[in-house]
């Protein structure tokens, strides 16, 4: 006769064994699954569609238009103070002196706060093949150090006072206003060209010539 040991259990014992098995929540599962899912598509780095890379070449102008406009505008304020005086329109020369010397001072980055955020401005990412940074670098010397001497050949040739002195001051200022033209023509062709290719119909910065 067998006898069942204390504690024993029969083969058709039901009683659970060992620690219990924990079941996820299907909920928890769904909502992982989307995580991941969204962790992927944050992953892939979005391309901007044309009309998109278009709006940012229009902003990026406008950018910049507002950094160097007050640099921009003292070049034809210097300009035309200039040509009152050679014309004799004007006997004005100490207000001619003061407009050249305030426009150079508006084209320094020390002395000018938007020419100070063109130095910093960085073009958007979505235009990088068009690399308009470089371009942003041209208009940055454009201002400074191009259009400032512009400014201050103005100041000197408004105040020579020898034939000599004049025909230096003249062939100085038509050297730098060329450097000047130059640079521009430059900047001008790589707007221009992004524009083009992104049907954007936006016009370079508004530079003088």
């Amino acid at each position: 006769m067998s006898m069942r040991m204390p504690g024993a259990r029969g083969r058709g014992s039901t009683r659970p064994s060992g620690w219990p098995v924990l079941r996820t929540p299907k909920w928890m599962l769904v909502g992982g699954i989307v995580l991941v899912a969204g962790l992927t598509l944050a992953a892939i780095p979005h391309r901007p569609s044309t009309a998109e890379r278009a709006a940012d070449l229009r902003g990026m102008v406008n950018d910049l238009n507002v950094d160097i406009e007050s640099c921009a505008g003292g070049v034809n304020d210097s300009i035309t103070a200039l040509r009152a005086i050679q014309s004799g329109a004007s006997h004005d020369v100490k207000t001619a002196v003061v407009i050249a010397n305030t426009a150079a001072a508006n084209c320094s980055p020390a002395n000018s706060m938007p020419m100070d955020d063109l130095v910093q401005y960085q073009a958007p990412g979505s235009l990088a093949s068009f690399h308009l940074q470089t371009a942003v670098n041209d208009l940055v010397t454009w201002g400074f150090p191009l259009a400032q001497r512009v400014q201050l050949d103005v100041a000197t040739l408004v105040t020579a006072e020898t034939p000599g002195a004049v025909q230096r001051a003249s062939a100085q200022l038509r050297h730098d206003q060329q450097a000047l033209d130059a640079e521009r023509a430059v900047i001008d062709k790589m707007f221009t060209s992004a524009s083009t290719s992104l049907s954007a119909h936006v016009s370079p910065p508004s530079l003088p010539s």
